[in-house]
């Protein structure tokens, strides 16, 4: 296991452990067995996050149970995050205020709140709006309406119902075309196949296409059983492949970086033709510079998350280059969405949830 993975693991049970230890002391006026209950409920929602990957490849019935462990063992992540941190904030206080008692409860309100207002946030994603020109011409056409969108993360988190509402959001907007920037999938194929979501999928609707590159995520579930999965439904899955479309534009599906064998910038700059529109898929927002060197005009990505939460996101700003938003160098325009969805605890605390609308104009010819 890697060591980040073991700190963050050692983190997470300190940080349980001491707010266990808090809410016992608080909770010192109650029964014996009412503190016996408390300890039980505490710990079972510690680890239901591990307890729910055992249903990760379950049937549709065991996938609905798995579904709630899941949300409840990832939230407590955040639970954990923000009562910690504020438990801390009223011990400090205490310090310098002997007669402050109720630090443990104040804490917990405080959490509670958050929470609360960070699933209602997740469930309201934003859609953001950018007007681009491309200094390139298409054939018998000026204009394109792109809605791009990634991180769906379809699976334990995102289900067959949050799925369906972001679907009816994005044939709202009548694009011409979709992109999918990759993580459709979460953790494995089987809870997707299970809830028949390639029904919603295929709802979809975009006159010249759905575009899709793999993500990280699609490596994890294993890449053949997804490359198999979204066969069945109108995305065309391009790993390491362009597509050329009527109007001239070339789209360009980007491999993930799990795949360290991917074509190269090399490979793609003999590839594609610079004279006309070019756009590319690329899950993760590294070595953004090749997309210029391909001769792309506009890069979408995700992967970030933008952290999902604070002060996560201030994480990300320091890992990527771009960890968000629309920058443009040179002649390339380049947007890294946080995603529509997102992957384990079901909150946006700092962030939102999104779906971004491209109104692409071009060059006449």
């Amino acid at each position: 296991m890697p060591l980040i993975f073991i700190l963050l693991l050692v983190s997470y049970l300190l940080g349980n452990t001491y707010i266990f230890v808090r809410g016992i002391h608080s909770l010192g006026h109650l029964s014996l067995l009412s503190r016996g209950i408390f300890s039980s409920v505490y710990w079972i929602c510690t680890v239901l996050l591990f307890i729910s990957f055992m249903f990760r490849r379950s049937g549709q019935s065991s996938y609905q149970f798995g579904h709630t462990l899941f949300l409840i063992g990832s939230g407590w992540l955040v639970f954990t995050l923000y009562m910690a941190v504020f438990l801390a904030c009223m011990d400090l206080i205490k310090v310098f205020n002997k007669s402050f008692s109720y630090g443990f409860f104040v804490a917990l309100s405080l959490t509670v709140c958050m929470l609360i207002y960070g699933y209602i946030n997740y469930q309201h994603p934003s859609k953001q709006v950018f007007n681009i020109f491309i200094n390139k011409p298409l054939i018998d056409k000026d204009k394109l309406k792109i809605v791009a969108i990634s991180d769906l993360h379809l699976g334990l988190g995102t289900d067959i119902k949050l799925l369906s509402r972001n679907i009816d959001r994005i044939n709202a907007e009548s694009p011409d075309l979709i992109l999918i920037g990759g993580d459709l999938i979460d953790n494995s194929v089987e809870p997707v196949a299970a809830m028949k979501m390639e029904t919603e999928l295929n709802r979809l609707n975009a006159p010249m296409g759905i575009y899709m590159s793999p993500g990280n995520h699609e490596y994890i579930s294993g890449i053949k059983a997804c490359t198999n999965y979204i066969s069945k439904t109108k995305i065309q899955f391009l790993i390491d492949s362009l597509v050329g479309l009527p109007c001239g534009l070339q789209i360009v599906g980007r491999d993930d970086l799990s795949n360290r064998k991917r074509l190269s910038v090399g490979d793609w700059t003999s590839l594609t033709d610079k004279g006309k529109p070019i756009i590319v898929i690329d899950h993760q927002p590294v070595n953004l510079d090749e997309a210029q060197r391909i001769g792309a005009d506009l890069q979408f990505s995700g992967h970030t998350h933008y952290g999902q939460i604070i002060p996560l996101n201030w994480l990300t700003n320091y890992l990527f280059d771009i960890a968000y938003g629309y920058e443009k160098r040179n002649d390339t325009n380049y947007y890294v969405s946080s995603g529509l969805a997102l992957w384990g605890p079901p909150f946006r605390i700092g962030t939102n949830s999104e779906f971004v609308v491209f109104n692409c104009s071009f060059s006449d010819l």
